[in-house]
């Protein structure tokens, strides 16, 4: 299913509906600030198992990401955020970046693995947030696009459809993406590492 949801003002009846079908364990196509997005409810696991498998991996190896609505909702999956570390996240988000942070007790519990880290995005992009404030909790993402591999379907979501259509519940349409990811900063350390440059610029961040 191909759903049209305004990019400014995402209409609440149809933001509802996305919802619903979350809570159901559905797997979604969402756009964000960066690239086109699978998407779930953090609260089903089953259906991060469904991305993983979109991915072509497993659940504990594929790269999630959590979306949350602000960083006030970041201290539910994260813990231990120094004060220099808040301050540039706060710098910087909402936005097209992702920060790699310590996972609070809450991590193991969602993802059913281990992991001490957690990669929390808050985009600039109305759709995710509105959805996210409509959930309740975070929304588990990962690109629609290989990492190494970005082709022009994954900015456009008629051909994200017309290709992967079947195999997600619905994909939402909200105009062309970009074809950038968000630029990943680690900030596990004792200074702020740089992963991958992505969209978010670092020129005046630091």
């Amino acid at each position: 299913m191909l759903l049209a949801i305004h990019p400014k003002n995402p209409e609440p009846r149809k933001v509802l509906d996305v919802v619903a079908r979350l809570n159901a364990g559905a797997v979604i196509v969402c756009p964000t600030d960066t690239v086109y997005a699978f998407a779930c409810s953090a609260h089903q696991p089953r259906a991060m198992e469904a991305i993983a498998r979109l991915k072509g991996t497993k659940a504990h190896k594929t790269d999630l990401s959590l979306i949350c609505k602000d960083l006030s909702q970041l201290s539910i999956y994260a813990r231990a955020i120094d004060t220099p570390g808040f301050r540039l996240m706060k710098k910087a988000l909402p936005g097209p970046y992702t920060f790699i942070v310590p996972a609070s007790s809450e991590i193991p519990r969602l993802f059913k693995n281990n992991k001490r880290t957690v990669g929390i995005r808050v985009p600039d992009h109305p759709i995710p947030v509105a959805i996210v404030e409509a959930l309740g909790h975070a929304l588990v993402v990962t690109s629609v696009h290989d990492n190494d591999e970005l082709m022009e379907h994954t900015a456009d979501p008629e051909l994200i459809h017309d290709r992967i259509g079947k195999q997600v519940e619905l994909v939402i349409d909200g105009g062309i993406c970009g074809m950038e990811g968000s630029t990943v900063i680690d900030l596990t350390g004792s200074e702020p590492e740089v992963l991958r440059e992505g969209k978010g610029v670092l020129e005046g961040l630091f």
